[in-house]
């Protein structure tokens, strides 16, 4: 089983097997700016990681804050991001959000969850991830993946990712807060995974209830 206990020695665990990183754990360690922290982040939505971190590394070659974003016009912006999903809406998203930001932050991304779920674009994931990665503060962003696993551990039993963020707060130490997102959607690509989870090869196995539920 897996709980309060025992959940540090699991994160451990799967941090110890796991050996690819993460788009955003890339771009923490090159030191990007918040602004393309959330930008990258926004142009992940539903998008696979690859392409995301693809794209976005391109067009980090002539952005790194709002103003350089707005030296593109909407229809250059649209051809720079496609093909990620929805890139037509992305890319008027991104305009609006970058004049907010230089018109009513000074050109900065703000550092609070209600001012950023104001913005074109971004949810609470996605400002969860900007608060975790790029300001360092306990924020959990909770997605498909981390949604998915903490109830497939029966360590919350929640309907939606809002739920589940929710449940976490209440029984993570905080101090694995920021760990979450990059260490559960590496994992849950990698081993857990949404239709066919390769449980024999999962190094917390042992503890988890998921395959028992499956005999």
């Amino acid at each position: 089983m897996i709980n309060e206990e025992n959940i540090e020695d699991v994160f451990k665990t799967i941090e110890r097997h796991l050996k690819e990183k993460t788009m955003i754990q890339k771009f923490i360690e090159e030191n990007l700016t918040p602004f393309q922290i959330l930008v990258a982040t926004i142009l992940s939505a539903r998008t696979k990681d690859e392409k995301s971190e693809e794209i976005s590394r391109k067009l980090f070659q002539k952005i790194k804050e709002p103003r350089d974003l707005l030296n593109l016009t909407e229809e250059q912006l649209v051809r720079e991001i496609y093909p990620v999903g929805f890139y037509k809406t992305k890319a008027r998203n991104l305009i609006k959000l970058a004049n907010i930001l230089i018109e009513k932050y000074k050109g900065k991304v703000p550092r609070k969850m209600e001012e950023l779920l104001e913005l074109p674009g971004v949810g609470r994931k996605t400002a969860n991830i900007v608060l975790a990665y790029a300001f360092n503060r306990p924020a959990i962003a909770v997605d498909t993946h981390v949604h998915r696993i903490f109830n497939r551990w029966k360590f919350v039993n929640t309907r939606t990712p809002e739920d589940t963020e929710i449940e976490l707060k209440k029984r993570l130490p905080k101090k694995l807060w920021r760990k979450v997102n990059n260490l559960l959607v590496n994992f849950g690509k990698s081993i857990c995974k949404p239709l066919k989870p390769l449980c024999k090869e999962c190094p917390i196995n042992a503890l988890c209830p998921f395959p028992k539920d499956k005999k």
